[in-house]
């Protein structure tokens, strides 16, 4: 069984743990310890583990982070106002192989998906993300990924998986079980303009960091239709960071990837939550941390709401453009939007009715200027392929 392969929670953690007063993380954690085994993970909502895999890396680092050192940072946060029941599963070294690390990974993120537990994956390489979704074959017929990353990750055709090409690995792998990729937060300079093109012609989504800088709120309806949330920390500006020459000096700051976290977290499809890419240092460590912390947070604010104009709770807007007749929904609980798709049918939603894609006030004020809102254009033009 994958689970066997997890080694337990370091000792030094607990003895940091057994410091700490009654309201930290540390005291409310479920571990798995030498002594107790893994905790029981009956009525756990959430789940944290950490990959030790770091052999498909693209820039080789002198160390490896220490998550020992994270663990540390995270479990001295407070406690919120909380209903999860949150477990620390331990960490999975390297196998033989990577391909071997790689089956581990996915078991174990299987196991934990089928009992309703949400993965908080902690690893090295961003290359783990490809597991992850692998993971879901048994789970879900579409998955929808979303990555938090200045690059694409494309890599070229010939190149093997690493953490700066296992977009491309993700793609073309069988079964393919991708139904959409967004990206939050690409810097130009970092992406060719055939990956651009590429993204385009796959009718995926991508938003540079100064369109997210300028309105936070544009993150919350593409995280809100995920499956997956992959975060590279080197989308964080390096000041954050700790000043590491990996980091870019552009970037996002910490209190905008918390926010960012927390709309993960708020978002009731997001199944799994990854972070990687981190290096050592003191400022780092605090930052992973508090990432944690505000996904966490966002769960406790979860509301399951899917529109329907029979709900008292919604109110359906009609939009008549001179090509298309758009049908929007607001809901009065939590004021988001989604608009139909009537080219994705059942085999991606639970009914027989068209789909609906979360989207923003302004994606319906713009349909009302008879501007068709791009998130929908592409929606629509995926469905028909």
């Amino acid at each position: 069984m994958a689970f066997d392969f997890l080694v337990p929670v370091k000792d030094k953690v607990l003895a940091h743990s057994e410091l700490l007063p009654e309201q930290a993380l540390g005291k409310n954690i479920h571990m798995h310890t030498e002594k107790d085994g893994l905790p029981v993970f009956a009525h756990a909502d959430v789940a944290i583990f950490g990959v030790l895999e770091s052999r498909n890396a693209f820039e080789k680092k002198p160390e490896k982070l220490d998550l020992d050192e994270v663990r540390i940072q995270l479990y001295r946060l407070m406690m919120g106002n909380w209903n999860s029941t949150i477990i620390d599963i331990g960490d999975v070294e390297e196998g033989d192989t990577v391909e071997d690390t790689y089956f581990v990974v996915k078991e174990i993120v299987a196991g934990l998906l089928e009992e309703n537990i949400i993965p908080i994956v902690l690893g090295l390489t961003q290359d783990i993300t490809f597991p992850t979704y692998r993971a879901f074959d048994k789970i879900k017929n579409m998955v929808n990924l979303v990555s938090i990353d200045s690059r694409f990750d494309f890599g070229e055709d010939d190149e093997l998986i690493s953490s700066h090409s296992y977009m491309s690995k993700i793609i073309t792998d069988k079964p393919n079980n991708l139904f959409n990729f967004s990206n939050i937060g690409y810097q130009s300079y970092f992406n060719a303009q055939e990956e651009k093109d590429l993204m385009e012609r796959l009718f995926f989504d991508a938003y540079r960091l100064g369109e997210i800088v300028a309105n936070i709120e544009l993150a919350e309806p593409v995280l809100r239709s995920s499956d997956i949330v992959s975060l590279d920390l080197r989308a964080i500006r390096a000041t954050e960071m700790g000043g590491s020459r990996n980091f870019s000096p552009n970037g996002f700051t910490g209190r905008e990837i918390c926010a960012i976290a927390r709309y993960a977290g708020i978002s009731d499809k997001v199944s799994l939550f990854g972070i990687y890419e981190g290096e050592n240092s003191y400022q780092a460590f605090q930052m992973i941390a508090q990432i944690i912390w505000y996904f966490i947070e966002g769960l406790s604010f979860r509301i399951k709401e899917y529109p329907s104009s029979k709900s008292e709770d919604f109110t359906k807007f009609t939009v008549p453009t001179d090509t298309e007749e758009l049908v929007f929904f607001k809901s009065h609980v939590t004021e988001r939007w989604w608009v139909e798709v009537p080219t994705i049918l059942a085999e991606h939603t639970k009914t027989n009715s068209v789909a609906l894609l979360p989207c923003t006030e302004e994606d319906y004020l713009d349909a009302c200027n008879q501007n068709i809102p791009e998130r929908w254009f592409k929606a629509y033009r995926k469905g028909l392929n």
